[in-house]
């Protein structure tokens, strides 16, 4: 009898340890949109992915990470409980299907197209007969839904950002929608020099030009004050400007 007993409390320790444990380990997903979040050498790694990661060290919190397309980390964040998801942009569209914490980083969008092209785009309607690159639900890609753009018409939608600067050297797009950090990084990755190959043909004018952290609605708001607890605690004790300072990128004070 005491020998069941003994089993019986080793299996309630054990299984309360294994809830602990889960407790404090989240879901992370994110993308692969270099520099801020992307993956090198079968690491993930990035100026915004260290800021998470710096962050959940500060709170003593585990972080589960995966790398998907955007849409698919999009919905896993959207509809299930204690998922954070990184590096997102802030609309009125999301604003209340998240809890956000941040800002972490700037982000400011554009049309870009070839210099050998010489689009001018003098107002966002003007971009409506051209063929667009995009991202299936990425910010951009939802601004210019909003705006009467539609895929299959104007929007040529896409999983992976390589591949939309891809289809714009080979001319199977006109424009692209990107962030001017990250096209940069791309076309570098590419072997080109984004100053003699890309122009900005019109700035677009998302309500908000920065990257957050965000978690699913479904998060308790325990977990989300930890961490903008744990955002200003690395704003203080200088672990963001050390990642600031080793990727060369501004965060947002």
């Amino acid at each position: 009898m005491l020998r069941l007993k003994c089993i019986f409390l080793s299996l309630l320790l054990n299984l309360t340890f294994e809830g602990l444990v889960f407790a404090e380990t989240i879901k992370v997903v994110t993308e692969e949109l270099a520099p801020y979040n992307y993956t090198e050498k079968g690491v993930l790694t990035g100026f915004c992915t260290e800021i998470v990661q710096a962050i959940l060290k500060e709170i003593n919190i585990q972080g589960d990470f995966q790398s998907m397309p955007w849409a698919r980390a999009y919905d896993i964040a959207l509809k299930n409980e204690n998922v954070l998801i990184y590096s997102i942009g802030r609309t009125p569209q999301r604003e209340m299907q998240f809890k956000w914490i941040g800002p972490i980083a700037h982000a400011n969008n554009y049309l870009f197209a070839l210099a050998s092209s010489h689009i001018k785009i003098s107002q966002l309607a003007d971009a409506k007969k051209y063929q667009i690159a995009s991202v299936n639900a990425d910010i951009r890609e939802q601004f210019l839904e909003s705006q009467g753009f539609s895929k299959g018409t104007n929007l040529q939608s896409s999983v992976k950002y390589q591949h939309n600067y891809e289809k714009l050297k080979l001319g199977r797009v006109d424009l692209w929608a990107m962030n001017d950090i990250a096209a940069y990084h791309l076309v570098r990755q590419a072997g080109d020099d984004p100053e003699k190959i890309l122009i900005k043909t019109y700035k677009l004018q998302l309500d908000e030009s920065r990257y957050f952290i965000a978690f699913s609605h479904k998060t308790s708001d325990k977990i989300v004050d930890r961490f903008n607890i744990g955002l200003e605690n690395i704003k203080k004790n200088g672990i963001l400007n050390l990642i600031k300072n080793k990727w060369a990128l501004e965060n947002v004070d």
